[in-house]
C-alpha cells in the first residue's frame, strides 16, 4: 500500500479535469451555512465548554444530534456499539455523499479563550486539536445539501456521520467494521489547522498497543533471587525498541510511555505495563517495524524470566489522497476566496506566537495551493474511511500560523471569533463542493476511478480487537 509522492501528484493534477459548476444551487448552499452561522457558532462553544474526552462525549453528541433532527435529518443513535456515535441521513438514490464530524476533547488542555496559557479548570480537558469546530461545521455543510435535496434542486443521499474517539481508539474503524461507509460514493472531510488548503498528502499509518510483563515479587533486600521483576522485563523491551531505532526508515516512527513501573522500590515488582504507538508512512511499514517489537517483547520477557503479554488497542491507516476530489475542493477555495480576519484577530494570533515563542506572523490568510504540499506528521482514523470510500479533504485556518497543535493556543483560537470563522468558512468549502459531487456524475466517477486504481484490490482490515468497543464505564 502506497501514498503518491509529489511527482506523481504533479502530474495527475495536468491530467485531471476541473468541472465546476458556479450555480445558483452552489450559491444558495454557502448562504444556507452563513444563514446557520448563529446556530453553528453555538453548537461548537457548547462541545467546547464540554471538553469531553474520547467516548465521553454524551452532552457533545447530543446536541449535535438535536440539531440534525431540528433540521429534518432522520438520526441513528448508537452505532457501531458506541453510544456517542450517529449517523443522519436524508434524501434517497445516489450519488451517496458522506461528510464526517468529530467532537472529542483531549485530557488536561483546559484554557480560557484569551491570548496568555490559563486554565478554564485546572486539569480538566480542551479541545487542542479543535474538534469541537469539526462537527459543526460538517454538520452545518450536511444541512445545506440536505436543504438543496429538499428543494429539489439536487437528487441523491447525504449523511453526517458522527464519530467519536478520533484521540483514542478511533469510532470510524469500529464504524468501519460495521460497514457504514461501505456504500459511500464520496466522502469529505475537514481538519482545523493553522493554513487552508485542499489537502493532497497523506497522514501516517500507526499501531496502537500495550505490552504487560508478569513476573514474581519477593523482598528486594531479604531475598531478590526469589523474585522475577517485570520491570526488568520492561526496561529490556525499551532498551530493545531504542536500539531499533537506527534500524527503521526514517518515516517511521516509535512513541511509548510507561504506565506501570512497580509500587515501591523494596517489592522486586510483580508486574509493568507500556503504552506504545508504532507509526510510518503507510500500514505495510507499520506492520514491518511492529514484527519487530513483538519479537522484542518476547525477547525481553525471556531476558529477565517473566512473561509478557502484547494486546493491540487500535490502529490507523494512512489517508489515501484523491487527487481529482483536492482539484474541485481547490476550485472551490478559490471561488470563496481566502478566510478574512480582523487586525484584532492577528493582533491575538501574534500575541499567542509570541508566548509560545513562534513568529510573530499572525494568521495565514492564503490559500496554499495543491502542488509541494509538506508532508506532516500525525495520524487519523480518517484514513480508514479512504480505503472504504474516496475521501475529499480540507484544512481550514482556525488557529495562529506554526502554533504548537494539541495545545493550550487551538483550545483559545477554537472558543472564539478565529476558530468561529475557520468553521464556518470550511463548513462553506465543503457544502459548495459537495453540489459539485451532486451535480456532476463524471466527476464522481473520475474521483472513484482513482480511487479504485490506489487501492488496487486491497480489501479494509480494520487495526482494531474483536469485540465491542471499549466503552468507559466510570
Amino acid at each position: 500500500m502506497t501514498h503518491p509522492n509529489r511527482t506523481t501528484i504533479a502530474f495527475l493534477l495536468l491530467l485531471t479535469p476541473t468541472l465546476i459548476a458556479d450555480d445558483a444551487t452552489k450559491t444558495a448552499a454557502v448562504t444556507s451555512v452563513q444563514t446557520q452561522r448563529p446556530e453553528l457558532i453555538k453548537l461548537s462553544d457548547q462541545i467546547w465548554h464540554f471538553a469531553e474526552t474520547a467516548l465521553r462525549e454524551t452532552k457533545s453528541a447530543a446536541v449535535l444530534a438535536e440539531y440534525a433532527e431540528r433540521m429534518g435529518f432522520s438520526v441513528e443513535q448508537g452505532v457501531a456499539g458506541m453510544p456517542t456515535a450517529f449517523v443522519a441521513s436524508y434524501g434517497s438514490g445516489r450519488p451517496i455523499i458522506g461528510i464526517l464530524g468529530e467532537y472529542d476533547a483531549l485530557p488536561g488542555l483546559s484554557q480560557k479563550a484569551q491570548s496568555s496559557k490559563e486554565s478554564l479548570v485546572k486539569g480538566a480537558p480542551g479541545h487542542g486539536c479543535g474538534h469541537n469546530m469539526f462537527g459543526a461545521a460538517s454538520l452545518g455543510a450536511a444541512t445545506a445539501i440536505k436543504q438543496q435535496i429538499e428543494a429539489g434542486k439536487l437528487k441523491g443521499t447525504i449523511r453526517f456521520y458522527a464519530t467519536p474517539a478520533e484521540e483514542s481508539v478511533g469510532g470510524k474503524i469500529y464504524m468501519a467494521r460495521e460497514g457504514l461507509f461501505s456504500d459511500l460514493d464520496v466522502c469529505l472531510a475537514w481538519h482545523p489547522s493553522d493554513d487552508t488548503k485542499a489537502d493532497t498528502t497523506s497522514s501516517q499509518a500507526l499501531v496502537d498497543f500495550i505490552v504487560e510483563f508478569h513476573g514474581k515479587a519477593a523482598h528486594a533486600a531479604a531475598d531478590p533471587w526469589n523474585g522475577r521483576s517485570a520491570v526488568d522485563g520492561l526496561e529490556l523491551f525499551t532498551h530493545g525498541v531504542n536500539m531499533l531505532r537506527e534500524h527503521i526508515k526514517p518515516t517511521a516512527r516509535i512513541h511509548y510511555t510507561i504506565v506501570n513501573g512497580g509500587q515501591v522500590p523494596n517489592v522486586v515488582p510483580e508486574y509493568a505495563k507500556i503504552w506504545c504507538w508504532v507509526r510510518d508512512a503507510s500500514r505495510g511499514g507499520v506492520e514491518d517495524v511492529f514484527a519487530r517489537v513483538r519479537d522484542i517483547a518476547k525477547g525481553a520477557a525471556i531476558m529477565a524470566g517473566v512473561e509478557s503479554e502484547l494486546s493491540v488497542i487500535s490502529g490507523d491507516y494512512e489517508i489515501l489522497p484523491n487527487i481529482a476530489g483536492a482539484k474541485v475542493l481547490d476550485a472551490n477555495l478559490k471561488w470563496l476566496g481566502p478566510i478574512q480576519f480582523t487586525e484584532e484577530e492577528h493582533k491575538f494570533a501574534r500575541q499567542i506566537q509570541k508566548a509560545t515563542g513562534k513568529p510573530e506572523t499572525g494568521l495565514s490568510t492564503m490559500i496554499l495551493p495543491l502542488e509541494n504540499q509538506e508532508e506532516t506528521g500525525g495520524s487519523s482514523d480518517v484514513g480508514d474511511v479512504s480505503w472504504i470510500a474516496p475521501i475529499i479533504h480540507l484544512s481550514a485556518t482556525t488557529a495562529p500560523e506554526d502554533t504548537p497543535w494539541h495545545s493550550w493556543p487551538v483550545v483559545a483560537c477554537g472558543g472564539m471569533s478565529i476558530g468561529h470563522k475557520g468553521m464556518t468558512y470550511a463548513a462553506k468549502a465543503l457544502a459548495a463542493t459537495a453540489v459539485d459531487l451532486y451535480q456532476n456524475e463524471d466527476l464522481v466517477t473520475e474521483i472513484r476511478s482513482e480511487f479504485k486504481r490506489k487501492v488496487n484490490g486491497h480489501v479494509h482490515k480494520p487495526y482494531i480487537p474483536a469485540g465491542p468497543p471499549p466503552i468507559p464505564r466510570d
